[in-house]
């Protein structure tokens, strides 16, 4: 995959980031800019998703620590233990919420 091609993967990936959010009803607020999204929650804690093309992965950043994505072709899996991205940003969303919140891919 060339950087321009890297860069619209991570462009989708991050639309559909912010239209489940949308989507899921829960209180958090996306604001973009260029390949950082950023999810806000009213505690005023916040989860940073964020494309890194030098190295062909998503990085995410939120209270629980920092996790790296490489995409299969398919998904966006984790280096660290082949976790699926929006599961995990599932699972982090709902910890800083407070409340179950389920983004889909």
């Amino acid at each position: 995959m060339n950087e321009s091609e890297f860069l619209e993967l991570v462009d989708s990936t991050l639309d559909r980031i912010e239209d489940r959010v949308d989507e899921s009803g829960a209180d958090i607020e996306p604001a973009r800019t260029g390949t950082v999204l950023t999810l806000e929650f009213d505690n005023g804690s916040k989860i940073v998703v964020n494309g890194q093309a030098a190295m062909h992965e998503l990085w995410v950043a939120a209270k629980a620590g920092a996790y790296h994505y490489r995409h299969d072709g398919q998904l966006w899996r984790s280096t660290r233990d082949a976790g699926e991205l929006f599961e995990t940003l599932s699972r982090l969303a709902s910890a800083q919420s407070g409340a179950p919140v389920v983004l889909r891919p």
